[in-house]
């Protein structure tokens, strides 16, 4: 308890994650409305009573949109991250633990996967396919595992020589065993904290691509999307770019946080 006193990035942070979790989760129940229920008696109003965050182009009402979009940002964020948090121990395990000729391909491989600036590389895959959520959180996750690899491949090049490994080999443990088992729970501190930033970083990429048209379609709501169907009513409807555009942030502004509490409590 007195650690988390003294470490409010972590408490912000978790509790503000807590909060937005919270929201996706019994967004169908607190919803006062459907995400996609127009009402043409209700077209571009203002934040109000009825409307805490008014209505959009089609009088759909913004407060219940947001509240579903939360939903389909999150999940991107949280299952693109998982899949590259998957592929990048993995990969980077692989690595570290054989050194070698294999070594030397896998980092190469991840070397030229970081020379493309990924969210062009992302804009390009995405153009290819159908923009669903499905392929949205598979490719965000397929380019963006190359971080977690070279941290994993980092902490096992320093573990593997160690004299508690080394044991480990004396006794007859196989590769497999060694590196679930002795190696992998020792390197997965940094791993997390960078998952954790890496979320952040999917539900901005998931809300960029959506911005431009080709991330999550309408009508299934994203904040991406809501910020896009917002370009055209700018300087007339403040609040369909306001909310969006603070939910985001705060999101953001969230999991930077608790990374950052995390980091100092995994030292």
């Amino acid at each position: 308890m007195k650690f988390l006193s003294t470490n409010k990035s972590l408490v912000i942070g978790l509790g503000l994650i807590l909060f937005f979790c919270f929201i996706a989760i019994f967004a169908p129940l607190i919803a006062p409305y459907e995400y996609d229920q127009i009402d043409q008696n209700s077209i571009m109003q203002p934040p109000s009573l009825k409307h805490p965050f008014g209505t959009d182009l089609l009088g759909r009402d913004v407060f219940s949109r947001m509240l579903y979009g939360s939903r389909i940002s999150l999940s991107v964020g949280i299952i693109a991250v998982g899949i590259a948090t998957i592929i990048g121990v993995v990969v980077g395990a692989i690595s570290g633990y054989y050194g070698g000729f294999l070594d030397w391909l896998i980092s190469t491989f991840i070397n030229i996967m970081l020379c493309f600036p990924v969210f062009f590389l992302i804009l390009s895959v995405v153009a290819l396919l159908e923009p669903n959520i499905f392929n949205i959180m598979v490719v965000i996750g397929l380019t963006s595992w190359m971080g977690q690899a070279r941290l994993v491949r980092a902490e096992i090049l320093s573990l593997k020589e160690r004299d508690f490994i080394l044991a480990a080999k004396a006794l007859g443990a196989s590769d497999g065993r060694i590196i679930l088992l002795h190696l992998l729970p020792n390197a997965i501190g940094p791993v997390i904290v960078s998952a954790v930033l890496g979320i952040a970083s999917a539900i901005l990429v998931e809300s960029g691509l959506s911005f431009l048209g080709i991330g999550i379609q309408p009508p299934i709501p994203s904040w991406g999307n809501i910020l896009n169907e917002a370009k055209s009513s700018l300087g007339l409807a403040w609040w369909l770019s306001f909310f969006p555009g603070i939910a985001i942030f705060l999101t953001i502004i969230a999991f930077n946080l608790f990374a950052e509490g995390l980091k100092k409590y995994l030292k």
